[in-house]
């Protein structure tokens, strides 16, 4: 007898739903809840072509698609595009008309890809949470501008804002913070460093979340959780060659910051997920903050994956576990 599934169009269906149960069944194992796990399984049945074959433009104009159809994030007092130096483009969040401090956030997206609508949702969660203001920095994205054209432009927004910090809402004695998601965060620590060793005004917090910091990917969970979890060792490894071309600069501490020198750096939220490739990147960052005597808040969360940030629409639990990260960057930051 022929099996029923290689004729029958019904029989292939069963078949496919047969796979996405059992994929599911695996994920509801290692995650914090069933949407979670549904999503994952989605993404285990149908992974798509890989960055390569994409490519850039594609690549991007998929981000935006997500980005347009992702719910809007809190209301807020304002939002409004602002211009740094006419030469970056960047977005002013307010959660009230009073001032606040004033947090300059880097978005993620692998160096390649991110830009002010896809990570609009977080950048309202983030100044509605933490009741503060938020400076979004459109920055130069690789391979057009490989590293370090990100740090450059997130230092030249630093510098920007503490001379405009009165018209963004900021409290001038309560300084600017820097924070970051994924390749963002590795951008927001490099940042925060250069300024460091700079005359003037550093940061004044940081807050680091599923962060990118040694770009040569050698550490054990990208091996772990490098497949099937949402994020890919193999497409790493294709945003790091976009962002640093040449392999023998990966472990240069200005491209990765888990090599650099952490000293001084300002009080620090670092926060991991359990199945991200590059959980041990934080882990092992967070450890190099202690060594360094860095006032330091490390929180690994179980059951999440790499961009629960982004998540909250997803999973419940997704949504739970950013608010705890945000609530806890809002202890750190300074009130007066």
């Amino acid at each position: 007898m022929e099996d029923a599934n290689t004729e029958d169009p019904a029989g292939e269906d069963l078949a496919v739903a047969v796979a996405v149960t059992d994929a599911l069944a695996d994920a509801i194992a290692g995650v914090a809840d069933e949407a979670l796990a549904e999503w994952l399984a989605e993404l285990r049945r149908d992974p798509g072509p890989s960055c390569e074959e994409l490519g850039v433009e594609s690549l991007r104009r998929s981000s935006m698609a997500r980005a347009a159809a992702r719910p809007r994030g809190p209301d807020l007092a304002l939002v409004r595009d602002v211009s740094i130096d006419d030469v970056l483009g960047a977005r002013l969040y307010r959660s009230s008309s009073d001032p606040r401090p004033l947090v300059l956030f880097l978005h993620g997206g692998g160096f390649v890809l991110g830009d002010l609508d896809s990570h609009d949702r977080i950048c309202r969660r983030l100044a509605a949470a933490c009741d503060v203001a938020v400076l979004a920095v459109d920055y130069r994205r690789a391979p057009e501008s490989p590293a370090p054209a990100a740090v450059d432009d997130a230092v030249r927004a630093f510098g920007w804002a503490l001379r405009h910090r009165g018209e963004l809402g900021a409290a001038p004695s309560l300084g600017v913070a820097l924070a970051g998601d994924s390749s963002g965060a590795a951008i927001a620590t490099l940042a925060a460093i250069r300024l460091r060793d700079a005359d003037g005004e550093g940061a004044s917090a940081l807050l680091l979340v599923n962060p990118h910091t040694d770009m040569t990917l050698s550490l054990p969970s990208m091996d772990e959780k490098g497949q099937g979890w949402g994020l890919g060792a193999e497409e790493m490894g294709w945003f790091v060659e976009q962002w640093v071309p040449d392999a023998d600069r990966r472990a240069d501490p200005q491209v990765s910051p888990l090599f650099a020198d952490l000293t001084g750096l300002p009080p620090t939220v670092v926060a991991t997920a359990e199945h991200d490739p590059l959980r041990d990147d934080g882990e092992e960052f967070a450890l190099r903050l202690m060594t360094s005597g860095v006032t330091f808040e490390h929180c690994r969360l179980r059951g999440m994956v790499h961009g629960f940030l982004n998540l909250d629409d997803v999973s419940p639990a997704a949504a739970r576990a950013g608010d705890d990260v945000l609530q806890r960057f809002a202890r750190l930051l300074p009130r007066g």
